[in-house]
């Protein structure tokens, strides 16, 4: 579901640019089960180098779960490479207070955590971090019920968001529930990521 979604927000931002998509839905179900370990980590970097040998100029992993180790694959890969979530991740951070993070997998629930910490470190703000999970939607999304799954995150963070100063939406697939939540602090990371991503391809020519 990722592809149209990506393509549109290039599409609109930086129509100039070519978009070059691979998708292996067996890498995030396998980290889920035992972690992002050497295997896993061996196919990702797999996946980016063909990418840049098909002409990247930046990769960017839609993955929250696999973009850490997407992140630190970037000099073996000798191509930018950029996790979608870490734009979104600074912008919470530079807001500060109360951040809940709302994730529907287990495994996005720990990365986003992390790199929020780690955002917040690098900003010297001020913020608590408030677990905010909604895991019970994920069933709906692997039984391909988009529409509950969307809803059910919308009703979630309506009751999170009177406990919160900003909520952070943990994954690229949870980005159009946002449509239902006008009016609410909510951040999501496909359109901050592609944003980012396009001003790096900017600065980096085609290859």
């Amino acid at each position: 579901m990722h592809v149209p979604t990506f393509r549109s927000l290039v599409g609109r931002q930086a129509p100039h640019l070519e978009v070059i998509d691979t998708v292996e839905e067996t890498l995030l179900d396998e980290a889920r089960q035992r972690g992002v370990d050497e295997v896993i980590r061996h196919r990702l970097q797999s996946h980016l180098i063909g990418l840049r040998d098909r002409g990247a100029s930046v990769v960017v992993c839609t993955c929250s779960t696999l973009g850490g180790a997407a992140e630190q694959l970037a000099d073996a890969v000798d191509a930018p490479v950029i996790r979608i979530d870490r734009p979104m991740a600074q912008r919470a951070a530079a807001i500060g207070g109360r951040i809940a993070v709302v994730a529907t997998v287990e495994s996005t629930l720990a990365s986003t955590r992390e790199l929020l910490a780690e955002c917040l470190a690098a900003s010297e703000h001020d913020a608590t971090l408030i677990d905010a999970s909604c895991l019970d939607a994920w069933p709906l999304f692997e039984s391909g019920d988009i529409s509950g799954y969307l809803d059910h995150i919308a009703g979630h963070v309506r009751r999170v968001a009177t406990g919160a100063d900003v909520i952070v939406l943990a994954q690229a697939s949870m980005a159009p529930a946002v449509d239902q939540l006008a009016g609410l602090p909510v951040l999501c990371s496909p359109a901050i990521g592609v944003e980012a991503a396009v001003a790096i391809a900017t600065d980096h020519p085609h290859r």
